[in-house]
């Protein structure tokens, strides 16, 4: 959150309510207590706020609740990711007139991404992140797998719902962003896993290009 420090009149500055952290240190200062969502993956973004503002009880709430999640980051674990996308051409019938249509082509972006994680709280932060609930994985053990397609804006949505598509959003509830390829997946993985203690080990194909990669392995000891 960038902070945009305003003076009022008698002297008084306001926070300009823009970022993720706000809504939380928002209810913090109104409840006075910290009531944050299941796998919630921002503590440090939040802590960084409460610091930079100087609000000592929510960083005391911070540190307890880290304290009552005990020490992952002392834990050792395997975060790895895989991120796979494939090309489709649709072909539809567009509507130009009352008696008028015309077959028209657009290419969907299909990904495909598998996840693994033996950090039972880090890969439940992962299904949080992505809106995956319990009953949303069918297979069992510490991974889960992700498919989405972004639509394009000439695909029209009756078209898009019949081939069976469906986006992909992440975000708190309310402030939803739709993943709309392996950039903003892959950025969405790297921020849980650090979130989580973990650090980067090994980038592929190129390890030049994080975000266009198709694999990352993360690693925490």
């Amino acid at each position: 959150m960038t902070p945009k420090l305003n003076p009022e009149g008698g002297g008084h500055y306001f926070i300009d309510r823009d970022g993720k952290a706000f809504r939380h240190i928002l209810n913090f200062l109104r409840l006075g207590r910290l009531d944050l969502p299941l796998g919630y993956g921002e503590t440090a973004l939040l802590r960084a706020e409460a610091d930079f503002y100087q609000i000592r009880p929510l960083l005391d709430a911070l540190r307890e609740l880290e304290a009552s999640r005990g020490t992952p980051a002392h834990t050792a674990a395997l975060l790895h990711a895989d991120v796979d996308s494939s090309p489709r051409l649709v072909h539809f019938s567009a509507r130009r007139g009352p008696h008028h249509y015309e077959l028209s082509s657009v290419q969907v972006d299909t990904f495909r991404a598998n996840l693994f994680c033996t950090d039972p709280e880090c890969l439940g932060a992962l299904r949080a992140r992505f809106g995956v609930t319990n009953e949303d994985r069918a297979e069992g053990g510490p991974h889960f797998r992700l498919e989405w397609a972004p639509r394009p804006a000439e695909l029209p949505e009756v078209e898009y719902r019949r081939l069976g598509l469906q986006p992909l959003w992440t975000g708190a509830p309310g402030e939803p962003r739709e993943v709309v390829g392996t950039p903003s997946f892959l950025e969405e993985v790297l921020r849980v896993a650090l979130e989580h203690g973990f650090r980067l080990d090994s980038v592929f194909p190129d390890p030049e290009d994080l975000l266009n990669s198709r694999s990352l392995r993360f690693v925490r000891h």
